[in-house]
């Protein structure tokens, strides 16, 4: 099974659990992330528990190495050096505090990175899966409103075409936590519609599932964010009941390959153990086409393959 962002916090412990299966349950391990000494630890922390394990460097701001880490899985599986493709596991991402800052393909770095980098490897792998197979998509509830995001002011989706919602900032706008977080949201509400269609596009045997781990304040998400809400995220972690990567990551892993989920299609949503309904705004038909036409022509205008 392949897991984008391995190295840290949920993905890290997502994958430790992967590795700490019985040999029986215990999958090949894809681990595609930024080359360099995170990567080689967590790899050598699964080897060291039984896995077969292949580093795959990745920087996923940049879509050629997603597209290059994707053929590197197609010749791996051609060869025969891993078992077949049952399960990718979406899991990277990243908040930047700056909406105007671009990546390297010149799109919103938050959008490009937690959902176009994702269309493009599951685009790109979608003919290499051996059914049954799953793919799970990290998603989050800042999609919406409610009572705890409003106390802290996580700020919902502000839902644009996402054409627009790919493009950075203008040079005049302000760095901040409300913009920073609306980009967020945004490219959370897009794995939802994209999780939908892709189900649609996937064919038999293939089950798309969207997974929410809890707030996690102590993540390495907010690294850029200022001292105050970093220090605010730390001492929030210690409140009892609060999801931590160290419980979440198993959770992840379970989703993956637990017999218990193998019914989940659809983009089901769920978060922690259970699945859960979304708000109404989360389905929308022309919503999930337009971002499916849409994100053809972004990854085409970034050089992919149409």
């Amino acid at each position: 099974m392949l897991i984008t962002g391995p190295t840290r916090n949920l993905g890290r412990h997502a994958t430790l659990a992967l590795a700490e299966r019985p040999p029986g349950q215990r999958p090949d391990l894809l681990l595609v992330g930024r080359a360099g000494r995170d990567l080689t630890a967590v790899a050598d922390e699964a080897r060291a528990r039984g896995a077969n394990v292949r580093e795959i460097g990745c920087d996923l701001s940049r879509l050629a190495d997603v597209r290059a880490a994707a053929a590197t899985v197609r010749d791996l599986l051609t060869a025969g050096a891993v078992r077949p493709l049952r399960a990718l596991v979406a899991n990277a991402g990243t908040m930047s505090p700056d909406t105007r800052r671009a990546s390297a393909d010149g799109y919103e770095l938050t959008f490009a990175v937690n959902y176009l980098a994702h269309a493009q490897l599951i685009g790109d792998l979608l003919g290499s899966f051996t059914a049954p197979a799953r793919i799970v998509l990290v998603g989050s509830n800042t999609y919406a409103a409610n009572f705890w995001r409003k106390l802290l002011h996580v700020p919902p989706a502000e839902w644009a075409d996402p054409v627009e919602l790919a493009r950075p900032a203008p040079a005049e706008q302000a760095p901040g936590m409300t913009p920073s977080g609306v980009a967020y949201s945004n490219a959370k509400l897009a794995i939802l519609y994209y999780a939908h269609e892709l189900q649609r596009h996937a064919g038999d045997g293939i089950t798309v599932s969207v997974f929410e781990p809890g707030w996690m304040p102590s993540t390495a998400l907010s690294r850029d964010a200022p001292a105050a809400f970093q220090a605010m995220g730390r001492a929030l972690a210690r409140i009892p009941g609060v999801s931590t990567p160290q419980r979440s990551g198993p959770l992840l892993a379970a989703l993956a390959l637990d017999e218990k989920w193998a019914h989940l299609r659809d983009g089901a949503f769920v978060v922690k153990t259970r699945p859960t309904a979304v708000r109404p705004v989360a389905h929308d038909r022309a919503r999930e086409r337009r971002l499916w036409e849409a994100t053809a022509e972004l990854l085409a205008r970034a050089g992919a393959p149409r």
